[in-house]
């Protein structure tokens, strides 16, 4: 995987080592993600179906999008499509993908850069691989969260992060066994670049073959691990997961993984994508491309789309460069 790394991690930072008095968070639920299409026809895992709202909070959705090696003329987006009441995180791991919205912003994302859309009060929004890449193919692989906004900052004005791979905070294991990338939060006083309304933390892990995981974790936080590749263990029974499963942990300060040491062939390492926030504990009313507080907000969030108070379609795409665009 091409996100973001280094040729040595023993000369990053380290997780300090755990005394005893640990609490290790157990498994609560263990799920694996069903496989779907989305947009225009690319293939994702639903990472979250299953888990109650409740569990996920202050997260409400989690697509893993592809691993798919496109041949040239396949590679697919999405059409435009609204928004209102959350925020989209979109974390590119293999590829090159443009967006664009109805208010003039965009930009380019590619391997290891994150797109951080709050939508807020509205708008259109779309996301679509370059021309270039259309023609050419190649590999796709990324992942899209949804994070729950809350009451009082549904209504905010639209606003975008664009979070190049480098600027993601790297750390490692006290044996040096895994590559910790802090995308959004905070991991042992290490700080992500993403800025979030609501505290959470986003990490992108790569845990080498036979290596452990014990990873702090702020306990008023919820703690989901999603496998975005590889086998191995997770939680104080040590339950075995893979590829396209999320484990939901229950309270505790810390969580525990550990690689197989023996991988796929094409899998050299267990990847992770491992989330938590603190709940922001108000009702969801979720609907198709909404996140709102009542069924009301959801009926009013229709009725301004379809007015166009989120915005028209701008009569022409933006101009974008090979992975590396103007931040928006």
């Amino acid at each position: 995987m091409p996100a973001i790394t280094v040729d040595d991690v023993l000369v990053l930072p380290r997780l300090p080592k755990l005394d005893e008095s640990t609490t290790y968070r157990p498994v609560r639920r263990l799920t694996t993600a069903p496989s779907g299409y989305e947009g225009e026809g690319f293939p994702v895992r639903r990472a979250f179906a299953g888990v109650p709202l409740t569990e996920l909070d202050p997260f409400v959705h989690l697509d893993q999008m592809g691993e798919v090696d496109y041949a040239p003329g396949e590679p697919k987006g999405t059409p435009w499509h609204p928004h209102r009441g959350f925020e989209t995180v979109t974390y590119m791991i293999d590829g090159i993908m443009d967006h664009q919205d109805s208010q003039g912003g965009g930009g380019t994302i590619t391997d290891g850069d994150t797109q951080w859309m709050t939508a807020g009060s509205g708008l259109l929004h779309i996301e679509a691989p370059p021309e270039h890449l259309v023609m050419s193919g190649g590999l796709f692989h990324g992942l899209q969260l949804w994070v729950n906004l809350p009451r009082v900052a549904k209504m905010n004005p639209p606003r975008y992060q664009d979070i190049r791979g480098k600027e993601s905070a790297l750390l490692t294991t006290p044996d040096g066994g895994a590559l910790i990338r802090v995308i959004a939060g905070e991991v042992a006083g290490h700080r992500g670049p993403g800025s979030t309304h609501t505290p959470i933390t986003i990490t992108h892990v790569t845990l080498q073959p036979g290596a452990e995981l014990s990873l702090p974790w702020r306990p008023d936080f919820n703690a989901l691990v999603y496998v975005l590749a590889g086998r191995g263990t997770v939680g104080t029974d040590r339950r075995p997961f893979h590829t396209g499963q999320l484990a939901v942990h229950g309270p505790g300060d810390a969580l525990r993984v550990t690689a197989d040491a023996q991988q796929d062939g094409n899998t050299p390492a267990l990847e992770l994508y491992i989330m938590g926030g603190q709940p922001i504990q108000e009702p969801v009313a979720h609907y198709g491309p909404f996140v709102m507080n009542t069924r009301a907000e959801l009926i009013q969030a229709f009725e301004d789309f379809q007015a166009g108070r989120l915005g028209v379609i701008p009569a022409g795409r933006l101009p974008h460069t090979g992975g590396e665009g103007a931040r928006p």
